[in-house]
């Protein structure tokens, strides 16, 4: 009977600590064929640029600018994320959101023209700002009073800048439809002096 007792009491402890144990989230790979970011509608490349979260209910939202993930959350709330990740801009790897180190500088291209790239370390971080003479060094913390403002060097496929400007309503495109649309409106221009 005690050794009974003692099985259904362990049985019981490690139902108990498997529950308490939590999810784990991991990230998911990007299919550029099919993800699009949930914000703007634009294909999300497998770069150093794309984001992801998942919810607590299981449910995957990728973006291709740290921004956008921003955006997402301060729509929909951050109670019901599981895990958020982002890249590292040297390796692409995938790092937890909180653990990763930031730089911004209006200056950096983004997808989206956000700014901001992601480390798994602070001293990658302060390693891009001295090799490229700006940013700023930021953690997930600061992300969060820090002015979530477009600037004007969003990128297109290749990386090169384009200066459109970004709604969230637009149909489902790729950055190099967008570079090729903003290259006729260019030549349109151009046509009418």
């Amino acid at each position: 009977m005690k050794f009974w007792k003692l099985g259904l009491t362990l049985i019981a402890s490690i139902l108990i600590l498997t529950a308490c144990g939590g999810t784990k989230y991991e990230a998911v790979p990007i299919n550029e064929e099919v993800d699009v970011c949930v914000i703007c509608n634009m294909q999300v490349k497998d770069d150093a640029y794309a984001t992801q979260l998942t919810t607590k209910d299981g449910k995957n939202y990728k973006f291709d600018d740290i921004g956008c993930m921003n955006e997402w959350k301060e729509q929909n709330g951050t109670e019901n994320i599981g895990m958020d990740f982002v890249r590292d801009y040297n390796d692409k790897e995938w790092i937890e959101f909180s653990k990763a180190t930031y730089v911004y500088d209006e200056s950096i291209r983004t997808p989206m023209a956000y700014g901001i790239v992601s480390f798994k370390d602070k001293e990658s971080a302060e390693a891009f700002v001295s090799e490229q003479g700006v940013g700023t060094i930021l953690t997930a913390e600061d992300l969060g009073s820090h002015t979530w403002d477009q600037g004007e060097g969003m990128m297109d496929m290749s990386g090169e800048g384009h200066g459109h400007s970004h709604s969230h309503d637009e149909s489902e495109h790729s950055h190099e439809e967008e570079s090729h649309n903003h290259e006729a409106d260019t030549d349109e221009h151009s046509d009418h002096q």
